[in-house]
């Protein structure tokens, strides 16, 4: 361990193993059952010392505390709580709540940036979601699409939900680093992470990248079609691991990508597929009874299913009503796309069309948006295009003011 580490200790995590969150746990947290180390991930294993610290098993936390330290060396805060646990052995602790005068400044950043790595891992295990809620950005989801990822910047977690055909469900949650300066990305450069609904657009293999980024990386469609619309600027956002030294990063350490431990980014490069998979990044996440979506559901349900029906007709003034006057399709305007839309009408020849794998997912921020994706075939036809809306209230009214085809 580095010495600054080594000393900052004395000071450090142990005002985190004692820390508000501690005390706040609920009974059934801190009557939490043990974990097995064999089945566990390190951060698991870095939880289950903390339950021994608070329930007064100060031997049994030393000796698990000194099993992860070991076997996973580059755990920064893992070395960290050992090494408190040590001082606390030789009776050396003496618990502070600043960072000892000595360390240099980037230390003593560092330093505090493993508080907060210790604050927000013991927050997952004491402010769980509510059992079977989804975040309320997930309006309807199909069966087709396995996997949705939602981001908790407040909390610094990252949840993955699976489809079983009845809805979704959260199968694992993870620690994620967000960018330097926070969140609520505007511009190439802020070291900011982006706020909004996002969808996986391609899987890049550790080969093609370099180590700094891990196995693999996951990337995201920022800037979306609402982000241009707001002048935002940027790119290059994207899930990705840590180099080979590093277990994890700091809470606040990216320029704006979401980082994960490279065991967990390769469990998502294995499990989530490209272009399907929704990521919603939310300063907080509002968790929802999966019922009580049932109403935005129907509503959203019914004003496409009223789009679909004046694109199957032969009306076309009918079907311009629902696009906003600041329509934009890149280069496209809403001059341009009546004369799209008035061609495609005619050589459709009154076929009916069909939505296929409807997902609708909403935001709000400023404003309300329902980002809606279907496959649209025409009767007759085995396949089509698959498109992406982007629906925005004007006047009370939602209109879309974005339509393109993604595959």
């Amino acid at each position: 361990m580095p010495r600054w580490l080594a000393r900052a200790a004395i000071a450090g995590s142990c005002c985190a193993l004692v820390s508000p969150v501690a005390h706040a746990a609920p009974a059934a947290a801190r009557k939490a059952k043990p974990v097995a180390a064999a089945q566990a991930s390190p951060e698991a294993r870095l939880l289950e010392v903390y339950r021994l610290i608070r329930a007064g098993d100060s031997r049994q936390a030393l000796n698990k505390a000194e099993s992860l330290a070991r076997d996973v060396p580059n755990f920064q805060l893992a070395q960290l709580v050992y090494g408190d646990l040590l001082l606390t052995r030789r009776g050396k602790l003496d618990v502070i709540t600043a960072a000892p005068a000595e360390l240099p400044a980037s230390a003593a950043a560092q330093w505090s940036q493993l508080r907060q790595e210790a604050t927000v891992r013991l927050a997952a295990l004491t402010e769980r979601p509510p059992e079977n809620a989804l975040p309320r950005q997930f309006i309807d989801i199909p069966s087709s699409t396995r996997h949705a990822i939602a981001v908790d910047a407040s909390r610094s977690r990252l949840y993955v939900f699976e489809n079983h055909g009845h809805g979704m469900k959260l199968v694992s949650d993870h620690y994620v680093s967000l960018g330097r300066l926070g969140v609520d990305k505007t511009e190439q450069g802020d070291q900011r992470t982006p706020l909004g609904v996002y969808f996986i657009t391609s899987r890049l293999g550790g080969r093609q990248l370099k180590d700094f980024y891990g196995p693999g990386a996951l990337t995201l469609n920022y800037p979306n079609e609402y982000d241009r619309r707001r002048g935002k600027t940027g790119s290059g956002i994207w899930l990705h691991g840590v180099p080979p030294e590093n277990f994890s990063r700091t809470p606040q350490s990216t320029d704006g990508c979401v980082v994960l431990a490279n065991e967990d980014i390769n469990r998502l490069l294995r499990d989530v597929s490209s272009r399907r998979t929704p990521v919603v990044i939310a300063t907080r996440l509002d968790w929802v009874a999966q019922g009580q979506v049932e109403r935005e559901r129907s509503a959203a349900r019914a004003m496409v299913e009223q789009w679909r029906q004046a694109r199957s007709g032969s009306d076309v003034a009918k079907l311009i009503a629902f696009y906003s006057p600041q329509f934009s399709s890149g280069s496209v305007d809403l001059p341009q796309w009546i004369k799209i839309l008035d061609k495609e009408v005619a050589a459709a020849r009154g076929r009916e069309a069909e939505l296929k794998e409807l997902s609708i997912l909403s935001w709000r921020d400023t404003s309300e948006v329902l980002i809606v994706t279907f496959g649209e075939v025409l009767k007759g036809q085995r396949t089509g295009p698959m498109k992406r809306q982007y629906w925005g209230k004007e006047g009370g009214q939602w209109k879309i003011f974005f339509e393109g085809v993604i595959g």
